[in-house]
């Protein structure tokens, strides 16, 4: 056998595992690294958290990752070089938080990561063709596997789509078996560049199956505006520029005009429609409403008070419009919200949900998850399924050291 089967089969069959998850999205923030141990899988999953940090990158990187991202024509070789180099320098950024944490490669039983997405694209985006849902994560994991010496799993989103899914958003099957809840409702809302969200109807009154979908956009307009618009800022930070603007109403109208929205549950989209072109849209389309020019009385601080406010009307209507059958709630507001991501961190768009629902919303810190780590801990667990639990949930591919 194999010598690296047979360490795969150990691994499998240990009372616990440590997996290192890794996330980057798609604000090219930086890379989130989560160590997690696990016992069990399925049901019968149990997690902790032992660290957890986000590695910033360079604006250089940035700007490299931006310019194959969401693009219809992009340069082939350099997505070919940034395959190879992302791989490689997750491998460089895990070992050294291994060295900062006194810790070997031989502690680690696996790495999953994520990749970076470059380009997804669900069929109902695109005019008809022959083809189906695609989407597209770089970040070689052999390089990853062989430069930290760690078994690797990776490239979780095809096996999605090969079983007739998106690609998107996993979150779902991470959320059920770590956050679902006996006697409460749950709303797992995760605002990152995209929003999304997973409905966990309580265990003990289970009359509908739980799911998961994205609602729209969450910061990727908002980002893209404020770094188009205000040299030197990549966000609203505290949202300082949409907190001194108003809601341009012509424009939100303008901005909520799209299929998407009323395309049926689960859906999922990304900056691919969710872009300063759209934005440049609907400012003609408010426009041609009004009889005004473009940006006629809509200063940059108005256009993000109304990016904030469009960000949580899709929430808010997409949670609406998917939860107004469920059988599981005794009345409309009848469930909790437990949010993540770095839309978390706006005091615009969290005003506007919390005033909307009636409530404080919660974090995933309130469930023992840090919120900034909850991606990166859902595709460690995810590989943690992959290796020792059910083949229902087992998604990625396999990289060995050598």
């Amino acid at each position: 056998m194999n010598p690296n089967i047979r360490k795969l089969c150990a691994i499998a069959a240990k009372p616990a595992r440590r997996i290192i998850g890794l996330m980057s999205g798609t604000s090219f923030d930086g890379l989130d690294i989560a160590l997690c141990e696990f016992t069990g899988s399925g049901h019968e999953t149990g997690i902790r958290l032992l660290k957890f940090v986000t590695r910033s990158y360079t604006p250089t990187f940035k700007e490299q990752l931006k310019s194959v991202f969401a693009r219809q024509e992009a340069n082939l070789e350099r997505i070919t070089l940034l395959n190879a180099y992302i791989g490689a320098y997750y491998a460089r950024l895990i070992n050294d938080c291994l060295a900062e944490w006194n810790l070997d490669a031989a502690d680690i039983d696996l790495v999953a990561s994520h990749g970076q997405s470059i380009f997804h694209s669900p069929k109902h985006q695109r005019p008809p063709d022959e083809y189906g849902n695609a989407t597209l994560q770089i970040g070689d994991a052999d390089h990853l596997a062989v430069n930290t010496g760690i078994i690797t799993v990776s490239d979780f989103r095809q096996k999605h789509i090969a079983a007739g899914g998106e690609g998107a958003p996993l979150a779902v099957y991470g959320d059920y078996l770590l956050f679902s809840a006996k006697t409460e409702n749950r709303i797992m809302l995760n605002i990152g560049g995209i929003a999304n969200f997973t409905w966990l109807p309580a265990r003990a009154a289970q009359t509908e199956t739980c799911f998961s979908t994205d609602a729209g956009p969450g910061n990727t307009l908002m980002d893209q505006f404020v770094q188009a618009s205000f040299p030197g800022r990549y966000y609203d930070k505290d949202a300082e520029i949409g907190s001194k603007g108003r809601i341009d109403e012509p424009l939100l109208a303008a901005l909520q005009d799209h299929a998407f929205f009323k395309a049926p549950f689960p859906k999922t989209t990304g900056p691919e429609l969710f872009n300063l072109d759209y934005l440049r849209t609907a400012l003609k389309k408010r426009a041609t409403a009004t009889e005004m020019t473009p940006a006629e009385n809509a200063t940059p601080y108005d256009i993000m008070a109304t990016l904030a406010r469009f960000t949580a009307l899709s929430i808010i209507d997409a949670i609406e419009s998917a939860l107004k059958d469920a059988k599981s709630l005794k009345h409309k507001n009848d469930f909790e919200i437990y949010i993540s991501g770095g839309g978390m961190y706006n005091p615009l768009v969290l005003r506007h949900l919390e005033t909307h629902f009636g409530k404080k919303l919660r974090s995933t810190a309130d469930l023992d998850i840090h919120p900034d780590a909850k991606e990166a801990v859902l595709f460690a667990l995810l590989a943690n399924e992959t290796i020792a639990g059910s083949p229902k949930i087992s998604m990625g591919k396999i990289s060995f050291p050598m």
